[in-house]
């Protein structure tokens, strides 16, 4: 996905009526995220995992807003080179279970600790967080500091863009509430079993095929569109990011000298109107300033020619990061005399 980064948080369109890329070859290594890695049950429901690679320590992929485990379809290989990687899908996404509402960042959290002890992955672990999934990492880590060695954020959207331009915020608040209102649409078509040949207004709850993506692959992903659970999920996820953006960063928010490091992205917000777009480069720059602080062994790196979804545009750049934070952490862990 290209994506500017508050539409995406928000937007129905990552999961619906986008047009793909023109005419790009189709990618058979992609098969695989046609069916389920490991089903891990975390107590009464199932999360999709997906590990490859070995050694320590592990390192677990964390995926932005309205996605899956397949956003890391080019870092995971490359991170899996050096030790074991793991991506996983998140409640009612791909080939998770539905959870609980709210779909917030503390259920994605507590999740995410039901699913390493579940799966018995030694902790401490290597938190990868891109978006969306740099809350929940940074969450997940107030929360549990004993269980992690490091912490790599792919490109944090901004926070509270409001202090900025507020009348801007105002506007894609607006924005969030209509398309809110099309997914809602959406689920309580999937709910009567309509969206298998939608038309009319409902055909954008469907997003055309990947011509990137193996047959059976486009065909999984449409599967689990044509289903509620998918749209419960998503419509929670979008309210919930609504308040959970429009907040600023916590001063109180801490990760003591935990190996961390902060990608920015060269171009994040393509495509958006000059009032908008400086709203929210300002706001993003203070967020990942602010978050880049939080340990005393923070970084924050630029990089180049990349949009939002650095993750695809330069994986080197994500897997770079990694094997810094790695080595970082393993120092970090020596015994000192």
């Amino acid at each position: 996905m290209r994506a500017i980064v508050v539409a995406s948080i928000l937007a129905l369109e990552a999961a619906a009526a986008a047009e793909p890329p023109v005419a790009p070859k189709v990618d058979p290594t992609l098969a695989v995220y046609a069916k389920p890695g490991e089903l891990v049950d975390i107590g009464g429901r199932k999360l999709n995992l997906r590990c490859s690679g070995s050694g320590s320590p592990v390192v677990l992929l964390e995926a932005g807003a309205l996605t899956d485990s397949i956003t890391w379809r080019a870092v995971q290989p490359l991170v899996a080179k050096e030790t074991k990687t793991c991506s996983y899908d998140r409640a009612g996404y791909g080939f998770s279970d539905e959870g609980p509402a709210p779909r917030d960042i503390d259920a994605d959290a507590a999740d995410l600790n039901a699913l390493i002890k579940a799966a018995k992955i030694p902790a401490p672990v290597i938190l990868v967080g891109h978006s969306l999934g740099t809350n929940i990492v940074r969450r997940f880590a107030d929360r549990h500091a004993s269980d992690v060695a490091g912490i790599v954020l792919v490109d944090p959207p901004p926070q509270h863009t409001s202090e900025f331009s507020a009348e801007w915020v105002r506007a894609d608040r607006e924005g969030s509430e209509q398309r809110i209102a099309l997914a809602t649409e959406c689920a309580k078509a999937a709910g009567e079993d309509k969206l298998a040949e939608p038309d009319g207004p409902l055909a954008r709850c469907i997003r055309a095929p990947d011509p990137r993506y193996p047959e059976a692959l486009n065909a999984a992903i449409r599967a689990q569109k044509e289903k509620p659970p998918f749209w419960h999920t998503l419509i929670s996820e979008m309210q919930a990011n609504i308040a959970l953006f429009e907040q600023p960063v916590s001063a109180q928010e801490s990760h003591g000298r935990i190996p961390l490091i902060v990608l920015s992205a060269s171009d994040p917000f393509e495509g958006a109107p000059p009032e908008g777009k400086q709203a929210m480069e300002s706001a993003r720059a203070k967020t990942q300033k602010a978050i880049a602080a939080m340990s005393t062994a923070g970084k924050l790196v630029n990089v180049p020619r990349s949009s939002h979804d650095i993750q695809l545009d330069q994986p080197e750049a994500v897997a770079k990061a990694v094997d810094d934070v790695i080595a970082a952490s393993r120092a970090h862990a020596k015994p000192r005399n």
